[in-house]
């Protein structure tokens, strides 16, 4: 499988090229344009063997399958269509649409061309600790998921993003961005279809010259099968080690799974740390050494039009419910002696 990478506006193509790579995929090159210089910076010096191209002549090579994506967030679906358009199957960085009418547009050209919509759910997808936690759900471990709550604090680093990334316009908000991934998380692991947004809000409480971004996020959903909370914000301190200690704690009618993907707060060294409490006590796992199965499963979706990685409804399910969420979200007053 051959694919090429346009879009170079966020780190995250750094994992998702790298990931690539390692599953045995093959890169026809790169369009170098790019709104931060210090990512593409960061991409040339990791991958100093790829080439550099246009974007056009990258979406007219007929040898590529796949084109790879973490552009500006309100341009990738625009992207995503003229790829899927040229023949091309799509992997994009989240949030994969920034509005309703994108999104529209995205499932009328797959429906049209037949081409893969994938939208790489980071923070599930290359993080081994969620592929055990799968594992141990499919084999019983904790009964029946009835909840999940799912924490995902990012470090803010005004200094060094780009202008877009203040804008709402161009990013989608804190929902529609962040919170897509524990939305995905919610459905894949109490194996929910569908979702509904029972309530969500967005507030402003850190640096006041930046009034009006939303720098905190709220949702509770339910399905069908099982309730979930989740909370999103840029607050996470500069003391911790890494840039963000992002949680997911899993309830089941037998027990509890607990992840801490990125770091164990003044506790076990590395990343990828389960937790799990069962009938038979409690214990630690680590799962820093699974093998990411991501990747490997789109190369081979791409050849065998399957859907092992995930399902292209499920891409969607995701994507709507992250807007909906934005558009419903109430505006959370600032409260204490400094509100106004």
């Amino acid at each position: 499988m051959r694919f090429s990478a346009i879009g170079l506006d966020h780190r995250h193509i750094y994992h998702m090229v790298g990931g690539l790579l390692e599953a045995g995929a093959d890169c026809a090159g790169f369009d170098p344009a790019t709104s931060d210089p210090r990512v593409l910076a960061g991409f040339r010096e990791r991958f100093p063997q790829l080439r550099e191209a246009p974007a056009e002549a990258l979406l007219d090579d007929p040898t590529v399958d796949l084109v790879v994506c973490s552009g500006i967030p309100s341009e990738r679906a625009g992207l995503a269509v003229r790829a899927m358009r040229a023949g091309k199957d799509v992997m994009v960085d989240k949030p994969g649409v920034t509005t309703f009418e994108q999104l529209a547009e995205v499932e009328r050209v797959v429906a049209e061309t037949g081409r893969i919509f994938s939208v790489c759910f980071s923070e599930r997808f290359i993080v081994p600790a969620t592929i055990v936690a799968g594992k141990l759900i499919a084999d019983g471990a904790i009964g029946r998921v009835v909840q999940t709550v799912g924490l995902g604090p990012h470090r803010l680093n005004p200094a060094i993003r780009p202008d877009w990334f203040f804008d709402k316009r161009y990013f989608g908000g804190i929902l529609t961005d962040i919170a897509s991934h524990q939305i995905d998380q919610f459905l894949h692991f109490t194996g929910s279809q569908d979702a509904e947004i029972v309530a969500s809000g967005t507030g402003h409480f850190g640096l006041a010259d930046l009034p009006d971004f939303e720098d905190f996020g709220e949702i509770l959903l339910r399905s069908d099968r099982a309730n979930g909370f989740i909370r999103v914000d840029w607050f996470t301190a500069d003391g911790l080690p890494t840039w963000g200690d992002g949680r997911l704690t899993i309830l089941g009618t037998e027990g509890t799974i607990e992840l801490r993907k990125y770091v164990d707060i003044a506790g076990r060294p590395g990343t990828d740390h389960v937790f799990l409490v069962d009938k038979a006590g409690t214990r630690h796992i680590d799962a820093s050494g699974e093998p990411l199965t991501y990747f490997r499963d789109l190369i081979a979706d791409i050849a065998d039009r399957s859907e092992t990685a995930a399902t292209q409804q499920h891409m969607f399910t995701v994507c709507r419910l992250a807007l909906h969420a934005q558009d419903r979200a109430v505006r959370l007053p600032v409260r204490g002696s400094d509100a106004k």
